[in-house]
């Protein structure tokens, strides 16, 4: 197979700073005169200020220099903050609000758009639309969340609105240290992590291995999370000029999809209060179909707890990833990078509401080379080859799910969906007992019109050979331009896995060139302020799933999956004093982009807004607040929805609890092309986080979120108001190397809401209730 051209791994060390670190106390007498020499930085590694970023943009590139609105996540700003999920994000980055990801996100959504995923510069696989599989952070060192489509150097991919950018773990070659992290919290959630790094040969080269188990129950009902992740890191510097990272991470989890609460209607957004009946087909079964209609039975308060999971759901997956990064300089104004990457994934979900995702295999390998030239000291080009490979083999079923005709109130097997004769007559039985959608369309009784029912079956896979050039330029000592352009070559393969007895298996190909560019320039107008503008355009893709390539209806590949085009228009402001502690940027953007439906099309989305940050960092206190303003609006396009509207799944015969249109539901809905309100996107939202050391061993810290209201469907019929969050949290250190921490979140015990999926597709049909007051003990143990 091609699959080989991976195994090569070359590359040479850029200059990377060792951190340098003091474990010994001081008397009074030094303390004093340090204060006086080190007044310059007082930092506790909480803010951006002196960040640089690897990947996107260059190596080793100083945050205020980044034509970007951009935010560099510390290790020790990951610790501050807590964060163990992408959700998390969202406390410190502006413009991240995201929907719940049906309880698992996997993958980050900024400015009002899905984003992309990369680990060391590399695009993970990742969930279809946001329902994936749970993002272990056992391997993480920093985070960077960048606004806006992927530079040229990283490349096309799918999702446009922004990208996290993961930097895996090294190891360190100067000395030997460990971390032990325990965890306990409410609903019996607990979690361990060691994580040990030692040199081999001091100086040379080192090994790391961190190893986290989490075996999480959950407030909600019939829900929970077990994973294992172990993770191991190799670093060598062969000579003064060349650096080799390798790491690789084995995960496995058991998790469930937690679809939140049906029937979302503005008395359960305010009060709680539930319409109670199950759903009747015109058969008179009640098992929930599309077009059943509910008859009111009452109205009650019911448990926020109570959401759509089974107990004999199945949902498990297991991935393994290989990062490697070499870097070497080959002389004074020549250095070369090479990245290669592979993961592989299986996933199996079998859930009695009859959905089923099931990929038997998914593998995806990369490799970047990367030869930067310095023409003289105010100009550089990066030259990059890439080379991408994805195959998957995936099962998917989710034609025959309908929500709002259950009631959450009754029995679970209110919720079951088992399949008629029909319903499985237009699908094919992938195992005993399990039925899924064949990967393409047949009509086998030669009426004219398929028999089956299609959702995201494939086998496919794809090449993708990029080829880029960016440009770095400082025209003075002040005016710094970068332009840059990438061409994608992509080779495209897709056939039925699991056709119909007796039918031909169908298959298609498809070759396809995608072009992105982009150019920006920053100004530094003092040693304090730089102003800045970028503008960017690319041509991106839409697959399924794990980045599969599914047959349409008509048994081909459609070529509105390479037809996705965004621009990006962006000017800022980034403050970094010398003489002070702060940090703070702004930003104005204008970006069009497209969102993916349910159906592989493709709707337009235009975006504009504003957003700040502002940080300081100075002990005994640290302190960061961020702003953002999006208007998001249907670019004169179309949308879709489960549901056009809640009414519709219920009869008119108790309109003092509902006025019914008696529609029936789900009635998948199109609505014609519009500027309207994208649902599920708070127009404003404000986030503040701070610290201060009481004592040199007593720390109390707050965090703070607010939305503004948002309509929840596309009609605006249900609104989510304003809403806040309040956490809390205290640390203590017992001994010099142990520290105890308590978190309260959500301390003044909130009834907040979320959308549950990305695009607004179930606006109409579900909504995500967020956690009560909740309480986390953490130790932590150095050495």
């Amino acid at each position: 197979m091609r699959l080989t051209y991976l195994i090569t791994s070359i590359a040479v060390a850029l200059h990377t700073p060792l951190a340098v670190y003091a474990a010994d106390k001081i008397n009074d007498k030094s303390l004093e005169v340090i204060e006086v020499v080190g007044q310059v930085n007082h930092s506790q590694g909480l803010s951006v200020k002196d960040a640089t970023v690897d990947g996107p943009f260059g190596d080793s590139v100083a945050l205020q220099e980044i034509a970007r609105a951009i935010t560099p996540i510390s290790s020790e700003l990951i610790e501050q903050l807590n964060i163990t999920t992408l959700q998390d994000v969202l406390a410190i980055s502006p413009n991240t609000y995201s929907a719940s990801g049906f309880g698992a996100p996997s993958l980050p959504t900024i400015r009002g758009q899905l984003g992309e995923l990369f680990q060391d510069g590399t695009r993970r696989q990742a969930g279809n639309n946001g329902f994936g599989v749970p993002l272990s952070f056992n391997s993480v060192q920093t985070i960077d969340v960048v606004k806006g489509a992927p530079p040229v150097l990283f490349g096309s991919s799918q999702r446009n609105g922004g990208f996290v950018n993961l930097q895996s773990k090294t190891a360190a070659t100067d000395e030997s240290k460990g971390r032990l992290a325990l965890s306990a919290g409410q609903w019996d959630q607990y979690s361990a992590q060691i994580d040990y790094s030692t040199p081999i040969t001091k100086d040379e080269s080192a090994f790391r291995i961190s190893a986290e188990h989490i075996d999480n129950g959950s407030y909600y009902d019939y829900s929970a999370l077990q994973s294992d992740s172990i993770f191991t890191a190799f670093r060598l510097f062969p000579d003064d000029k060349s650096s080799l990272d390798i790491n690789f991470e084995y995960y496995q989890v058991e998790f469930t999809d937690n679809a939140g609460i049906n029937r979302p209607t503005q008395a359960l957004i305010d009060d709680g209060l539930y319409i109670t009946g199950q759903g009747v087909q015109s058969n008179g079964s009640t098992i929930p179909a599309a077009g059943s209609i509910v008859s009111p039975t009452g109205q009650v308060k019911i448990d926020r707890s109570t959401v759509l999971t089974d107990p004999d759901n199945q949902n498990e997956a297991t991935t393994y990833l290989l990062h490697s990064i070499y870097k070497r300089e080959l002389s004074a104004q020549t250095s070369f990078k090479n990245i290669t990457y592979y993961q592989h994934l299986e996933r199996e979900e079998v859930a009695q509401n009859s959905f089923v995702e099931i990929i038997d295999g998914a593998y995806t390998a990369q490799n970047r080379a990367e030869l930067s030239y310095q023409w003289n000291n105010q100009q550089q080009t990066i030259f990059a080859f890439d080379v991408r490979y994805n195959k998957v083999l995936g099962f998917s079923q989710f034609t025959t799910e309908a929500d709002s005709p259950i009631d959450l109130t009754g029995p679970v097997s209110n919720r079951r969906i088992p399949l008629t004769a029909a319903q499985q007559a237009r699908l094919v039985e992938l195992q005993p007992g399990v039925f899924v959608s064949p990967g393409a369309q047949y009509d086998i009784n030669n009426d004219g019109n398929g028999d089956f029912n299609l959702s995201d079956t494939t086998n496919s896979t794809s090449w993708q050979t990029g080829f880029a050039i960016q440009h770095d330029s400082d025209w003075s000592d002040s005016l710094h331009t970068t332009i840059g352009y990438r061409v994608d070559f992509y080779d495209v393969k897709a056939s039925d896995p699991l056709a119909p007895q007796g039918q031909i298996a169908a298959s298609d190909s498809i070759n396809e060139t995608l072009h992105s560019g982009q150019i920006s320039f920053s100004y530094a107008m003092s040693t304090d302020f730089t102003v800045y503008g970028t503008g960017s355009y690319n041509e991106a893709t839409s697959n399924s799933m794990a980045g599969g390539t599914a047959l349409g209806s008509d048994n081909l590949i459609s070529a509105q999956n390479f037809a996705t085009e965004n621009t990006l228009v962006e000017f800022g402001l980034k403050y970094a004093p010398a003489s002070n502690n702060w940090y703070a940027d702004g930003a104005l953007f204008s970006q069009r982009r497209s969102l993916r439906n349910r159906d592989g099309s493709n709707t337009g989305i235009r975006t504009e807004g504003f957003e700040s940050q502002i940080f300081y960092d100075a002990h005994p206190f640290w302190l960061s607040a961020g702003y953002s303003y999006i208007k998001a609006r249907y670019d004169n396009s179309a949308s879709s929805q489960d549901s056009a509207q809640i009414a519709d799944a219920f009869d008119n015969s108790r309109p003092d609890i509902i006025a019914g249109t008696g529609i029936g539901a789900p009635n998948y809905s199109v609505f014609a092309p519009s500027n309207a309100q994208v649902q599920g996107i708070p127009e404003q939202a404000f986030s503040i986080n701070g610290n201060y050391s009481l004592t040199d061993e007593w720390q109390a810290g707050f965090s703070g979120l607010y939305t503004s209201s948002y309509p929840l469907d596309f009609l605006g019929t249900v609104t989510i108001r304003d809403q806040y969050t309040l956490n809390i949290n205290t640390s203590y250190a017992i001994m010099a190397k142990t520290k105890l921490r308590l978190d309260i979140n959500n301390v003044t015990n909130q009834k907040n809401w979320r959308p549950v999926f990305e695009g607004g597709y179930f606006g109409a049909t579900l909504v995500f209730p967020e956690l009560p007051i909740n309480a986390q003990l953490t130790l932590t143990h150095t050495f």
